[in-house]
């Protein structure tokens, strides 16, 4: 589990109350889960926030990879709401621009023979509370 702070998804979204306006970094595009290779994360820009990694359960080995799409979203839509107990989100840093304070999820999707660094605005509209999903 990351050092950094359990983030609610109530914390998360009063993390993300700015939107990325006025923002020079490469994350404006980011609506929907976009690789960002290390090369374009603004590293100088980006200020941990928190984590949406819970700790495992007693007995689990691993963090689910069910996904939440109840209007028949995908993975990659910009539309696909965050729900915080579910993949890619159980996986994620939170970080906030220094610059325009808007939120940014950050995860690193390993595959068979790649590793691909994705990141997320955080739409406060988007956020699924966790009572809601149960």
């Amino acid at each position: 589990m990351s050092n950094e702070q359990l983030l609610t998804p109530e914390q998360l979204k009063a993390l993300a109350v700015h939107p990325p306006h006025h923002c020079n970094c490469a994350l404006k595009i980011c609506k929907g889960w976009e690789s960002v290779p290390d090369a374009r994360w603004p590293a100088a820009q980006m200020q941990a926030a928190g984590t949406l990694r819970q700790e495992l359960a007693e007995g689990q080995v691993e963090l689910t990879f069910e996904e939440f799409h109840p209007n028949g979203t995908r993975y990659d839509s910009p539309n696909a709401p965050i729900a915080v107990d579910y993949f890619p989100y159980n996986r994620c840093d939170v970080f906030k621009c220094i610059t325009c304070q808007c939120a940014v999820l950050k995860y690193t999707e390993y595959g068979g023979y790649y590793v691909d660094t994705r990141a997320r605005l955080v739409d406060p509209e988007m956020i699924v509370a966790r009572s809601a999903e149960a």
